[in-house]
């Protein structure tokens, strides 16, 4: 066994869901509410709580900014029950992914991290990243982001055996995306579009009951490493490009190492090695369903995790007394 699967095997791979777990019940106290902030730290403190009780000497690679952004979780805090005691893991996170779709009670909100041993998972700004993705059972390098969007739908259709017609496509609703929602439906492909939350997008290309075959777009580089880490663990392709506005950007970016800005990251270079992904649903969706409240006093919620290592996946239904 290698130290990657020692360290992960000390964190417990199941007590990762009881940090996700925390994080949606208390943002799902916000449900409806209209105040994105006010769901958003309210995870954010559930979960930073949560890692405490964790062994493990964690440092958040990913999180909610830098530390002059974010009064906790940010990108550097240490974390975990155990410091200087316990194995060393990076945690990439989102404790609410869909702020706006939670303050709106709509679908596909989640609570999410990403563990994996020091120094496997990128540390990525937060800026924008361009990004495609397929599900398990491809040839390697069907989808290549240098390709047109035409160009990718067809790699994968012949990959497939079907018409470009047949491939369905996840993108999020953005003004952004008209000229690539355009090509993609001039060649008859179907197009579904979320207003919110991509790595339930990406990751809804690894279940055939969404029918999805693909996704494509813009969003957050933090959340394309989170859907690397989850497609390490199913099975999948990733392809990812840092987006960069500014000379700002540009520079956060050297500062957290990355040199060559046009670099077109593979999924085992925004995760590697031995992986942990977990999330917990907030607000019901294609992915999980939400927390709800019972009229017993419980609350229930529905989690998956999965690792990378084992390929396992594990699908978790919870109730708690509140």
């Amino acid at each position: 066994m290698n130290t990657s699967e020692n360290a992960l095997d000390r964190v417990l791979v199941l007590e990762m869901v009881r940090v996700t777990e925390q994080a949606a019940i208390a943002a799902a106290a916000l449900i409806g509410r209209g105040d994105e902030k006010a769901a958003d730290a309210a995870a954010v403190e559930a979960m930073r709580k949560a890692f405490d009780t964790l062994y493990m000497d964690g440092t958040v690679v990913i999180g909610e900014g830098e530390r002059d952004e974010a009064p906790m979780l940010y990108i550097g805090e240490k974390v975990g029950g155990a410091p200087g005691k316990g194995p060393k893991i990076d945690i990439a996170l989102d404790p609410l992914e869909g702020t706006t779709i939670t303050a709106k009670a709509g679908p596909n909100a989640l609570a999410v991290l990403a563990a994996a041993e020091e120094g496997n998972l990128l540390n990525a700004p937060d800026v924008y990243m361009d990004k495609i993705a397929v599900g398990p059972g491809y040839p390697d390098d069907v989808i290549d982001l240098a390709k047109t969007p035409t160009q990718n739908v067809e790699s994968v259709a012949a990959a497939k055996g079907v018409k470009p017609a047949d491939i369905i496509v996840c993108v999020l609703d953005r003004p952004r995306h008209a000229e690539m929602i355009a090509e993609l439906r001039a060649i008859g492909c179907g197009v579904v579009l979320i207003g919110d939350g991509d790595v339930a997008g990406v990751i809804a290309v690894t279940d055939e009951d969404t029918t999805i075959d693909m996704y494509m777009g813009q969003g957050g580089a933090p959340e394309g490493v989170l859907a690397a880490a989850a497609l390490r663990c199913v099975g999948g392709q990733f392809n990812g490009r840092l987006l960069f506005r500014n000379d700002d950007e540009r520079g956060r970016a050297r500062k957290w190492g990355i040199e060559d800005l046009d670099k077109i990251y593979k999924l085992e270079e925004l995760a590697k090695g031995d992986c942990i992904f977990a999330a917990t649903g907030v607000t019901a969706g294609s992915l999980l369903d939400g927390v709800k409240r019972r009229r017993n006093g419980t609350m229930t919620t529905e989690s998956v995790v999965m690792r990378a290592s084992s390929g396992t996946v594990r699908w978790i239904k919870g109730e708690h007394k509140i």
